[in-house]
């Protein structure tokens, strides 16, 4: 009676201790929480989405698709999101084979020497005189031991701890799935703005080439008045002081072709290559398939969103196993095989062994690791929350911005054109007036370079035009289905 009551009594010190360690652990966590998200992009809302539009049929010069399939297939961040996403998958299969029982082929030789005055020494020797015992079941002085079974051992997912880091592993999976979708969709959106921007810059190539050619004839045109008397030296330095500038110009735009080709060749995993292109479509018109949805539609179709509510999950199932590493674990190990110390009589009946033992473990002092753990599975969890609304606020402005851009940009292009026209009309009119003498020299250059600047602004807002179209595109969600 008395050995029951120090029984019952060390059961409920431990656990006191247990639950008290616990007691901490029922706490619900104090998780953030945001404003909802809006229903429309500055009031703008549309039954369709531009993400679901197929790349191809989105970007549809010829040129531009190849580019892109070719990426697709040889682009080396893509390689590497491929590689990490076997990595995770491996991972997740790892923690799925946790859960089940682990069971090993083993066989061992081995010889043993007991000392005369040990338990086993005495016990061995002693048993040699025993009448119960053949002369081939004997002991030897030097025990051989040969063994060969199976051997298996298995924890059973009593709270779900198994199961949640199953869970969790899965999620980190489905995010890497994501992480290499975001990386496609960004890898779309960078290759068609080095297109689209050789294609403003080879106008612009196009546009100095003509007016090099023009200030060339008017270089000479002026040499001819000064030799006539008609002009000046320091009005020939001027105009060729103008062809100079116009000149290393068209070099330094060379140089900026160079560097975007050789952009797009490396996003498309190869060496510098020529990049075809389509010279003359790049002021015909922009794509007009551009419908934003509703902001909702960002949970389903931004890769990063998607990624960041799984990095989410997975944060929530590694608290869970935090908390779980307090609670007992039970653990079952056995083994089935033959065992024989002389090996004629290995493979027989008498030979078999077997053992099974379950045994239960409850962490009761120094919880100060697991402890810590589980505050930083709390912080990792806290900080999932805010990065998955960091990711929805951030594809909601970038759509917003996006769409406030293409709506001003039209109106910029609208008053560059406009622009444009007024200047190439002046350069005329400075010219026939120059030639009349009623006006100056440098007032022809003046006309000369506001044209000449204007009509690049020109080309770099049809540019920006294709980087908004693009963008939006890329902030929807589009290009990796």
């Amino acid at each position: 009676m008395r050995k029951l009551t120090h029984i019952l009594m060390l059961g409920l010190f431990v656990g006191g201790l247990f639950f008290s360690g616990c007691k901490s652990l029922k706490a619900p966590e104090q998780l953030p929480t945001f404003a909802p998200t809006p229903d429309s992009f500055n009031g703008t809302a549309h039954s369709s989405n531009a993400a679901e539009i197929h790349w191809k049929s989105y970007f549809s010069d010829p040129n531009l698709v190849s580019l892109i399939d070719t990426a697709l297939a040889n682009n080396f961040d893509i390689r590497i999101a491929l590689q990490r996403i076997e990595t995770n998958k491996a991972q997740a299969e790892r923690a799925k084979g946790l859960t089940l029982p682990f069971v090993t082929g083993a066989g061992n030789i081995g010889q043993r020497r007991f000392g005369k005055y040990t338990m086993d020494g005495i016990g061995n020797y002693d048993t040699n005189f025993s009448n119960n015992i053949s002369e081939n079941q004997r002991i030897p002085e030097y025990l051989p031991d040969f063994n060969v079974g199976l051997q298996s051992s298995w924890e059973l997912d009593i709270w779900g701890k198994l199961r949640a880091r199953k869970e969790a592993a899965l999620a980190r999976y489905l995010a890497s799935v994501e992480g290499r979708n975001f990386v496609i969709t960004n890898l779309i959106s960078d290759i068609a703005s080095l297109y689209y921007e050789l294609m403003a810059l080879d106008r612009e190539l196009d546009l100095l080439k003509e007016t090099i050619t023009l200030q060339e004839n008017e270089l000479n045109i002026i040499k001819i008045q000064k030799d006539a008397g008609r002009s000046n030296e320091l009005a020939v330095k001027q105009f060729e002081a103008q062809l100079l500038s116009t000149q290393g110009l068209e070099a330094e735009i060379l140089q900026r072709v160079r560097e975007a080709e050789n952009r797009i060749n490396f996003l498309l995993g190869r060496y510098p290559n020529p990049i075809i292109r389509s010279r003359n479509l790049f002021m015909t018109g922009l794509p007009n398939q551009i419908k934003a949805g509703v902001p909702a539609d960002l949970l389903k179709n931004r890769p990063d969103v998607k990624q960041a509510e799984l990095e989410l999950a997975a944060a929530k199932a590694e608290v869970f196993i935090s908390k779980a590493a307090f609670y007992p674990s039970l653990n079952i190990t056995g083994a089935l095989g033959l065992q024989s110390f002389n090996p004629q009589f290995l493979i027989s009946p008498q030979s078999i062994a077997y053992n099974i033992i379950g045994g239960l473990a409850v962490p009761l002092f120094n919880k100060t690791a697991l402890k810590a753990e589980l505050k930083m599975a709390r912080a990792a969890q806290v900080e999932a929350v805010y990065n998955y609304q960091r990711s929805i606020l951030n594809g909601y402005f970038e759509v917003y911005n996006q769409l406030v851009l293409i709506n001003n940009l039209e109106k910029i292009y609208d008053f560059k054109r406009a622009e444009v026209d007024v200047l190439n009309t002046s350069i005329q009119t400075a010219s026939d007036l120059f030639s009349t003498g009623r006006a100056s020299y440098l007032e022809v250059i003046f006309n000369r370079k506001s044209a000449l600047q204007s009509r690049i602004d020109l080309i770099d807002v049809r540019k920006r035009q294709y980087f908004a179209v693009i963008g939006i595109y890329r902030s929807l969600g589009g290009g990796w289905k």
